[in-house]
C-alpha cells in the first residue's frame, strides 16, 4: 500500500513531525519545510489541527498522514497497522504544537486517535520533544504540571513555552517556541548524540 512505501534516504535522521489542535499549529507546514531540508520527515495531524494546518503549502517531500488514513489501511488480519509502522520508522519525533488536551491524553496513557497511538506504542529509548501551546490559564493549571511530570518521567524532552500575548488577547507562558529553538534544540541533540557515537568508535 502506498502509505506504507517508507522509501529512507541514506543518512538522513528519520523524524516524526506532529501538530494537535492550537493556533500555532498555523506553522506546523513551515516547521517541516525546516526539518526537511537535512532530514527524512513524515508528519501526522490530529483532526483538531486540520482547523490550522495549511495543506497546501506542505513541502513535497513529506508524506502527511491523518487520523482517517489509520483506518483506511487495514482491511484484514495480517494487514499493516500505520500508527505501529511509523512507530517503527521514526528515529526521533518532534510534537509542536503540542496541546493541553494532547498533553492528557499522553499523560494518561489514551489511544484514540493516530497520534496517540502512536504515542501509546512509542519506544522511549528513542527521543521525542514536546513543545506545548496552550493558553497561559491552561498552562498554569495544576493538571498541566501533573501531567508534565509524567511525560518526563516517561523521557520526553520539554521544549519551553514562551510568554507573549496570544491571539485570545491574554498575556503569559504557554505560547509554543519560536522554530527556530525547536530545530536547534534537535540539531544539537543529534549533534551531541553523533559526537558520542564516534567518542565509543575511537
Amino acid at each position: 500500500m502506498e502509505l506504507f512505501q517508507f522509501n529512507t534516504a541514506p543518512n538522513k535522521p528519520r523524524i516524526l513531525l506532529a501538530a494537535c489542535g492550537t493556533v500555532a499549529a498555523t506553522e506546523f507546514a513551515k516547521l517541516c519545510h525546516c526539518f526537511s531540508e537535512w532530514a527524512d520527515v513524515k508528519a501526522v495531524v490530529t483532526q483538531a489541527s486540520l482547523h490550522f494546518v495549511d495543506r497546501s503549502s506542505f513541502p513535497r517531500n513529506v508524506r502527511l498522514y491523518t487520523d482517517q488514513d489509520d483506518w483506511l489501511t487495514w482491511r484484514k488480519v495480517g494487514d499493516s497497522v500505520l500508527h505501529i509502522e511509523l512507530h517503527r520508522w521514526a528515529e526521533l519525533m518532534v510534537i509542536a504544537p503540542l496541546s493541553a488536551n494532547t498533553l492528557g491524553k499522553i499523560a494518561g496513557g489514551l489511544c484514540d486517535n493516530l497520534l496517540t497511538c502512536i504515542m501509546r506504542a512509542w519506544d522511549y529509548s528513542k527521543p521525542i520533544f514536546v513543545a506545548p501551546d496552550m493558553n497561559p490559564f491552561m498552562w498554569n493549571n495544576s493538571f498541566t504540571e501533573q501531567h508534565l511530570m509524567v511525560i518526563d518521567e516517561l523521557g520526553a524532552a520539554l521544549i519551553p513555552p514562551e510568554k507573549k500575548t496570544l491571539p485570545s488577547g491574554d498575556y503569559g507562558n504557554g505560547a509554543m517556541a519560536e522554530l527556530s529553538i525547536i530545530l536547534s534544540a534537535v540539531r544539537i541533540f543529534l549533534g551531541s548524540q553523533a559526537q558520542s557515537s564516534r567518542g565509543k568508535t575511537t
